[in-house]
């Protein structure tokens, strides 16, 4: 039998994460690393027959100029002695896979983004047009490489909110929109996420952008028969909040205010910088909380540019609560870490699992991938162990020896 070939797609191909995720497909394809951080790489997973890491092909697009290479070797450099010799050496590889990299579009995405583009026209193409533009895309790279199947994987910087009207809450509302041209109620992740649904491609939304996944666009992934998620990798703070709040609820503690404050460098900073943007972000990890406990506390979270700071991001967070005898007391936790080498491993095993809904013939959201997202489309459990839970049962549910 032929091997499968799976193609995935990078929106914000030259991005920190993007560059983790390939970075990491190569090392595993050479040997050179293990799969620490991957959970589909644990025992229960092992019988689902799921893609493996030879079996990738990279594809993508991105709104910068510049080289894949560059900021694959700023990773290494940054990360110093934890990478391989052989891991530095890999520029034929890379170039290969820049030879797949499209420019990207920005669309309607704020100052803070678009003046990253000064290599890509602007233009003044209908939406439909770019639509085709970016369908062309994925029709392209599926034929040059000979695709069994193609994941998108959105990990561009953050756009701000759009705001959700019946367009977004109706497909034939939304169609009639693109019909019109009505480019206020678009981002440009309602271009991808849209040409990849109808270039039967699976879509996962890393980011906490909602201009990709709104109602409409899952009624367009059912009707297409492809399964989307999203939206926003849990990849460290919020991680941890949705594992220690619920110790709180398992001793009967009530939690009376929980501040956070993020510092972080790289582009992913520098765009969350504005405030525009930072909306959208703050939305996606500021309301966990509430959905987690069950009732409303003084909360916060603030996120601050710091560029010597480059791929590392820090968490602080300062938990005041109250036990017995009304006595206040608090909790303190610093989280800190390779932001893009946390979220790689994640990608890895969303593009796995999307590729498997995708031969079995899913369609629209997959709630059992919840514990990978901040904010999971159409789930309400936040609390961790129970959205491990939910994935765990999918998993069993899909082994062989569980319908033999």
């Amino acid at each position: 039998m032929k091997p499968k070939k799976l193609g995935v797609w990078l929106i914000g191909a030259l991005g920190s994460v993007s560059s983790a995720v390939i970075l990491g497909t190569l090392a595993l394809k050479h040997g050179l690393t293990g799969t620490t951080g991957m959970i589909t790489a644990t025992e229960p997973f092992e019988k689902l027959d799921l893609v493996p890491a030879e079996a990738i092909e990279f594809g993508g697009c991105d709104i910068r100029e510049g080289s894949l290479r560059e900021s694959i070797h700023g990773i290494t450099q940054e990360i110093g002695g934890n990478i391989p010799a052989d891991l530095r050496d890999l520029d034929a590889h890379l170039v290969g896979i820049e030879g797949n990299f499209v420019p990207g579009s920005a669309r309607n995405c704020g100052d803070a983004i678009e003046c990253l583009m000064p290599g890509v026209p602007r233009g003044d193409a209908s939406l439909r047009e770019e639509i085709a533009r970016v369908i062309g895309q994925f029709d392209w790279f599926r034929k040059n490489k000979a695709l069994d199947d193609v994941v998108v994987v959105n990990l561009a910087s953050t756009e701000p909110p759009v705001g959700i009207t019946s367009c977004h809450k109706n497909i034939d509302a939304l169609e009639k929109c693109l019909d019109e041209n009505r480019e206020d109620s678009v981002r440009a992740s309602t271009i991808y996420a849209y040409s990849a649904i109808e270039s039967g491609c699976a879509y996962i939304n890393f980011t906490p952008s909602n201009g990709a996944l709104f109602p409409a666009m899952i009624q367009f992934a059912e009707r297409k028969g492809v399964p989307v998620m999203g939206n926003d990798g849990k990849t460290g703070e919020t991680l941890v909040k949705s594992a220690l709040a619920p110790m709180f609820q398992c001793r009967n503690l009530e939690i009376l205010s929980w501040e956070g404050f993020n510092i972080l460098g790289n582009l992913d900073g520098r765009v969350l910088n504005c405030l525009e943007n930072k909306e959208s972000k703050l939305k996606t990890k500021d309301g966990v909380l509430s959905q987690l406990l069950g009732y409303d506390i003084h909360s916060r979270v603030e996120i601050n540019y710091v560029p010597s700071l480059s791929n590392q991001k820090i968490a602080w967070d300062f938990i005041h609560f109250r036990g017995f005898l009304d006595a206040k007391m608090s909790l303190q936790f610093i989280w800190q870490g390779f932001d893009s080498l946390l979220a790689a491993p994640l990608v890895l095993d969303l593009v796995r699992l999307a590729e498997l809904a995708m031969r079995r013939g899913e369609a629209g959201l997959m709630p059992h991938l919840a514990c990978y997202f901040k904010a999971p489309l159409g789930v309400n459990e936040h609390r961790l162990y129970e959205q491990y839970r939910m994935l765990m049962n999918y998993v069993t549910e899909r082994r062989p020896s569980a319908v033999q």
